[in-house]
This record gives C-alpha cells, sequence and structure tokens, in this order.
C-alpha cells in the first residue's frame, strides 16, 4: 500500500467565503500514482470546512444564505466573551472538516455535479492550509 500526501496553501476573503479545490485535489491523485485507494480531504482548523456540491452561483448563494439562518452570527454565544466568531466554530462543526473520494482507475470518484470547496467560516481573512492524503495501490 501507498500512502501520499500534499498541503494546499491559499488564502481567503472571509466569513463563507467559497474556495473551489477540485482541479487542485484531481491533479495531486493523478500524480499521486495511485490507482484504487482513497484520497482523503481534511482541514486542520475549527473554523474552516469542506464541502461537496455544485459549482453553480445561484446554490452557491443559498448555501450561503442557508449557513447564515441556520447559524446565525447575532445571538448571544458564550464563545464571544473570548472571540466574536462562535458561530464560525458552529457552523464548521455542522459542516465537518473533512471528506473522503474513491479512487478508481486514477481518478477521484465524484458525481457530475460535485465539485470540492473549502469553505471559510471565520470572520476575517485567513491564510488556510487543506492536507490531501491518497492511500492505496
Amino acid at each position: 500500500m501507498k500512502i501520499v500526501k500534499k498541503e494546499l496553501h491559499f488564502s481567503t476573503k472571509g466569513e463563507i467565503d467559497l474556495v473551489d479545490i477540485t482541479r487542485e485535489v484531481e491533479l495531486f491523485v493523478a500524480e499521486s500514482g495511485i490507482s484504487q485507494g482513497q484520497v482523503l480531504i481534511f482541514v486542520p482548523g475549527a473554523t474552516g470546512a469542506v464541502i461537496a456540491i455544485e459549482h453553480e452561483e445561484g446554490l452557491l448563494e443559498d448555501f450561503k444564505r442557508w449557513l447564515k439562518e441556520i447559524v446565525p452570527k447575532e445571538r448571544p454565544y458564550l464563545h464571544n466573551r473570548f472571540d466574536d466568531n462562535a458561530h464560525s466554530h458552529i457552523r464548521a462543526t455542522l459542516l465537518g472538516p473533512s471528506l473522503v473520494f474513491p479512487i478508481i482507475d486514477g481518478e477521484v470518484m465524484r458525481g457530475t455535479w460535485q465539485q470540492i470547496f473549502f469553505v471559510e467560516l471565520d470572520t476575517r481573512p485567513r491564510k488556510r492550509r487543506v492536507i490531501l492524503q491518497a492511500i492505496g495501490e
């Protein structure tokens, strides 16, 4: 079994910035030499997440509105005594820090309308890191 790792580094614009990383994940898998296995996409950090969603502007805006409605910024969160980003932590918890996709015949298997996005949930622009790890043969 072979294990290959890579880190993606990029900057975000701030709260609910969506960064399409599909191409980077696919290039990583192609260069990994793994033909059968899995690829893990992992966000180290408590205010970022990764999702699989269609890259369609209306849907992306709907997604942003949904996050704001489900976990509003304006609530009186206890964590805000220390920082103003409690809602960011809660949103990240709901979305999750990782995704796993199968690798079949050297390609990431995903649906036609399923792109991979990093979601910035913190209240300000950040420098971000996403860890990719391909495992297989």
